[in-house]
């Protein structure tokens, strides 16, 4: 069977660091077929438009799609692609690997975090010269819709439940209801569950990795801590994620476009790859993507590595260390 691929590489490190994946995908015994598109501040430069209509129609019609990075305009490309694969979850693994100096090297969380609503629903408005306001949007249903994922995530991977991070002590109608609805869905399914205020967490994790496995968040929550995470295990080149829908899936590094070492040809792609990894784990090929990763575990752990890791290797010398083990 063939796969169709949107490949989406954006801005910056993005046009350096999608290209790789796509040499690791090329490498595995499954047959892809990838069409580019475009999106980013370079195709709003030229447009007006960061997200062509094409490349979201392209994202909504293929099996999945692989995205690189995002820079000024990233509310309007990445918001809206995840929308057209329908995307309810975005699951970002935090590890910590071999060979990296981590600031927590036994460091191995999974971030759940909810996806199309929150503070990310985009219903802000500018009243007066001094007032603007955000409205935050939270539904039972996204949340039964997430909660249901989770379960089925630790039942097929072995965990023993997961975590709820919320601040339903303040926001107590809006995170009342997630972590509600949350526990009412892992109470049906025989799941165990505990839950956490989302700024001790973010101290806790800090001193104790080990106390968490699979936390379950709000959208801004599980980014910001997500990205709180990256910090512990050698920095955001390390973090790939998920955007999975029912039928379609977004798979995109949690890095931005890094403008600052854009075109050095020094941007690490490990979370780039990590990402082609879970593409093919999302299509039904868990072997595949299991090869990925420990092709990933033995060059970090031996070398090369890019200058963000402490070593000098080109994004084009890491790559072709995976290639090389798979």
């Amino acid at each position: 069977m063939s796969y169709e691929i949107a490949v989406v590489p954006g801005d910056g490190i993005g046009q350096e660091v999608t290209p790789a994946a796509l040499e690791v995908l090329s490498a595995l015994p499954v047959e892809f077929t990838f069409r580019e598109a475009r999106a980013g501040d370079h195709v709003a430069e030229e447009t007006g438009d960061p997200l062509p209509a094409e490349t979201y129609e392209l994202a909504a019609s293929t099996d999945a799609t692989l995205f690189g990075a995002a820079g000024e305009r990233a509310a309007d490309v990445i918001l809206p692609l995840r929308e057209a694969v329908g995307s309810f979850v975005n699951v970002r693994p935090a590890r910590a690997y071999p060979g990296v100096d981590a600031l927590r090297p036994e460091t191995d969380l999974v971030f759940l975090r909810e996806n199309t609503e929150g503070v990310y629903a985009g219903h802000e408005s500018r009243l007066t010269d001094d007032v603007s306001t955000l409205t935050r949007v939270v539904t039972g249903s996204a949340s039964r819709q997430l909660a249901a994922f989770a379960c089925e995530y630790v039942a097929d991977g072995d965990h023993d439940g997961f975590t709820i991070a919320h601040k339903a002590n303040v926001m107590r109608e809006t995170d009342g209801r997630f972590l509600e609805t949350v526990r009412e869905v892992a109470d049906e399914r025989g799941v165990d569950t505990d839950d956490v205020l989302m700024d001790a967490f973010a101290t806790q994790v800090c001193l104790d990795p080990t106390a968490f496995d699979v936390v379950v968040c709000p959208n801004l929550a599980g980014d910001v801590l997500s990205d709180l995470a990256a910090g512990l295990v050698g920095g955001l080149g390390m973090l790939p994620s998920a955007n999975v829908g029912t039928e379609r899936g977004l798979f995109e590094p949690v890095h931005g476009s890094a403008p600052d070492i854009a075109g050095e040809g020094v941007a690490n792609p490990v979370a780039a790859i990590l990402s082609a990894a879970m593409l093919v784990e999302f299509l039904g090929h868990e072997d595949a993507g299991e090869r990925v990763r420990t092709a990933v575990e033995g060059v970090l752990a031996d070398g090369p590595r890019t200058p963000d890791l402490g070593g000098d290797a080109s994004t084009t010398g890491l790559t072709d260390a995976v290639v090389d083990r798979l």
